[in-house]
């Protein structure tokens, strides 16, 4: 490596243009014969940085993310059985709902697989470059609970205003306290329209009105939820119970 070369990549890199410094390196270590002329050369230069960015964004948003599984959406199985179809799927995984503000409500029984659909959903919008936050229905709860008592629920409140999708795991599975039910209503008016809201639930959709509780609030929360949102009712025996009898 020349020192001319070498100088260049400590200039980029110390402009923070690793993706273009490495791709400079790799383009310099070939025979002169091969390595490109000088517009493919800048060309490959700036199609590399562009990658570096983007995988760098992507891993970030997932550290951010807090996603329970390390799910894909081509791991997801697509059947009548499951009452799922490829043809959803897609539909789903260009993250499209996210700019239109649409929300997805996934139930089922426990172990379909509905969060692990969501995570692989919520992956994929961090792949697209979308700010993605996880919750289990618990830790939310006593997330809720803690920012009420420390003082930073109007904090977290913004925080989870600029976040593209939010994913709200296991809802249903206990009733929600009077605060619990003001902050979801706070976040959906601030969210409706703009961005989206993933739930996951083994109850119905039909009783979650019940699960909320003080019917006015709970009108005001399933007509922000529901009016304009996708509905995957997933079916079928438990994937975990198969896994567990196919390793036995």
């Amino acid at each position: 490596m020349t020192m001319n070369t070498q100088l260049t990549l400590d200039q980029l890199r110390s402009m923070n243009l690793y993706g273009m410094a490495n791709a400079y390196e790799a383009a310099m270590t070939l025979p002169v014969h091969e390595q490109p002329a000088a517009d493919m050369l800048l060309g490959k230069l700036v199609d590399a940085e562009q990658l570096f960015r983007k995988e760098q964004s992507t891993k970030r948003y997932l550290l951010q993310s807090k996603i329970r599984y390390p799910a894909i959406l081509e791991q997801v199985h697509c059947n009548a059985a499951r009452n799922l179809t490829r043809d959803q799927l897609l539909s789903l995984s260009d993250c499209s709902f996210i700019r239109r503000g649409e929300n997805i409500l996934i139930t089922g029984a426990t172990g379909c697989g509905k969060s692990y659909l969501a995570c692989a959903l919520g992956r994929q919008a961090c792949s697209l470059g979308y700010r993605t936050l996880y919750f289990g229905m618990n830790r939310f709860l006593e997330r809720i609970a803690q920012t009420k008592l420390d003082g930073t629920f109007v904090r977290v409140l913004n925080q989870i205003e600029r976040t593209h999708l939010i994913i709200l795991d296991d809802f249903g599975l206990q009733p929600l306290d009077a605060t619990t039910r003001i902050a979801l209503l706070q976040i959906l008016e601030d969210r409706y329209g703009k961005q989206a809201i993933m739930i996951t639930s083994q109850l119905p959709v039909a009783q979650w009105h019940d699960v909320i509780g003080e019917p006015t609030i709970a009108d005001g929360i399933m007509d922000r939820l529901v009016g304009n949102a996708h509905r995957l009712e997933l079916k079928g025996e438990s994937l975990r119970r198969k896994k567990l009898d196919k390793n036995v």
